[in-house]
């Protein structure tokens, strides 16, 4: 039949099924009208807190950004899930192509929110790095990962605590997992490598050096013990 034959055409078709709705709690209660509105206004203030926040990182004021971040993480926690979704914010993010970004999201849906407190997490690990807080600057990155394993910002983050903590062969590992979810980062991954082993050699020099002053002061005792 040619083209122009076309005489279904005419009879009009049945309307196409709707797209199924994602499933539902049977059990969860639908949020109220002031239960949704609750939950917008947390969400803009945490908005507003997190912009207040980068604004200070940005601006070397570390203190105040650390103080903003931490306000953002108190009304996004315990956001109401069902509430969010009428509000189409609790909604998964639109399916990747990347293998990369579908393996970080092989755990469960991503959400908006989510988004949030990754970033925030990683920007609060930067903020304890540039002061030297090595054990909370792993604590927001491994926060920030567990959102999605592959920020590469938030790995590299953690792989410099891990260096500074003294566990270089555990942040070799994560620098190895950078280069392999961003490649372009090769060079500042390999740069901080070869700091951490240049670290690493020189605290073994003057861990060997005061094991030998030990040993030399023992046998000086042992010898004067015997006389």
């Amino acid at each position: 039949m040619s083209d122009s034959a076309t005489p279904l055409d005419a009879i009009p078709s049945a309307p196409a099924p709707a797209a199924p709705s994602p499933p539902r709690d049977a059990n969860a209660a639908v949020p109220t009208h002031e239960e949704k509105s609750a939950v917008e206004s947390k969400l803009e203030t945490a908005l507003s807190k997190k912009d207040v926040a980068d604004t200070a990182f940005k601006s070397g004021d570390l203190k105040s950004a650390l103080r903003s971040y931490h306000e953002a993480l108190m009304y996004l926690h315990g956001l109401d899930k069902n509430a969010l979704r009428s509000l189409g914010i609790g909604t998964p993010s639109p399916p990747s192509t990347s293998a990369a970004d579908e393996a970080a999201n092989a755990k469960g849906e991503k959400t908006e929110v989510d988004a949030m407190l990754e970033k925030i997490y990683a920007n609060m690990s930067a903020c304890h790095l540039k002061q030297e807080n090595w054990k909370r600057a792993l604590d927001t990155a491994d926060k920030a990962i567990a959102k999605n394993p592959t920020n590469s910002k938030a790995l590299f983050r953690k792989a410099k605590a891990l260096g500074e903590l003294g566990y270089f062969e555990r942040a070799e590992v994560v620098l190895a997992e950078v280069k392999k979810v961003a490649p372009s980062e090769a060079p500042m991954v390999d740069a901080e490598l070869a700091r951490q082993r240049v670290v690493d050699r020189e605290k073994q020099r003057i861990h060997d050096q005061k094991l030998r002053g030990w040993l030399s002061r023992e046998k000086k005792t042992d010898a004067s013990d015997g006389a």
